[in-house]
């Protein structure tokens, strides 16, 4: 029999070395997440797959399961939480989600439909990013950026090229492309390397192919979040073992 915990009251199994994100995931329940990729070792960043683990919050994705452990996902003050963080995202970036070609495929958006916001209730910053064109076959918007890393860790530990990195600290914390020159085209990025399809929002977009499914048949358009996720979940099966600490 494999060891089980308690999740919003039901009991789901788990595999020696995954995490609670992983557990309820392969058991088929939902938890929001942004910065989580389950080809890669979660780090929780973001902080909005939060959840109850006896009575204390913690990072769902980081979190290692443990018998008996008594979780909370969905409770009100948990989603509140969530909803603060996705607007903090919202008003830190430029997202312009009707003119965006990630519309519809976009994860915070999702995320956000998911949590029933409708605006933003704390007030934008409106910084100013520039747009990175300089690349023949590939297109950076940084306004669209929420530090995920998703990028910053595919570029280096799948393609071994170290394209981007993250620059500042707090609310000057930044994406950059990791050249002198600070320009896409003066590193040696490929079209197929895996940093290019991991970006959770619009950042890294392939040039000459907009809206080439059109809105409304998008993924998120046709499920919200929460289908399918789980869908794209397998079930059953072996979840590699991550190193949480």
């Amino acid at each position: 029999m494999p060891a089980t915990f308690l999740l919003d009251g039901e009991e789901v199994p788990f595999e020696s070395g995954q995490t609670v994100m992983q557990a309820a995931l392969a058991a088929g329940h939902y938890i929001p997440y942004l910065c989580y990729h389950p080809e890669f070792k979660p780090h929780g960043s973001c902080k909005v797959c939060i959840v109850e683990v006896n009575g204390r919050t913690a990072s769902s994705c980081t979190m290692p399961a443990q018998a008996g452990m008594v979780v909370a996902t969905r409770t009100d003050a948990l989603d509140a939480e969530r909803r603060t963080l996705v607007q903090m995202l919202f008003i830190e970036g430029n997202h312009f989600c009707p003119s965006c070609e990630q519309s519809g495929n976009c994860l915070l958006q999702g995320v956000a439909y998911e949590l029933d916001i409708k605006s933003a209730e704390l007030d934008y910053l409106f910084p100013n990013r520039a747009v990175d064109a300089s690349h023949p076959e590939i297109l950076l918007d940084f306004n669209r950026c929420i530090l995920c890393e998703l990028c910053v860790r595919a570029s280096a530990e799948v393609d071994g090229k170290n394209v981007f990195a993250l620059s500042g600290r707090g609310i000057t914390k930044h994406l950059i492309v990791n050249a002198e020159s600070r320009r896409l085209a003066d590193t040696d990025i490929a079209v197929t390397d895996k940093a290019m399809d991991v970006c959770p929002v619009g950042v890294i977009l392939r040039k000459r192919r907009g809206f080439v499914v059109p809105i409304g048949e998008r993924r998120f358009d046709r499920k919200p979040v929460s289908e399918q996720v789980l869908e794209d979940t397998p079930r059953h099966t072996t979840v590699r073992h991550e190193d949480s600490t």
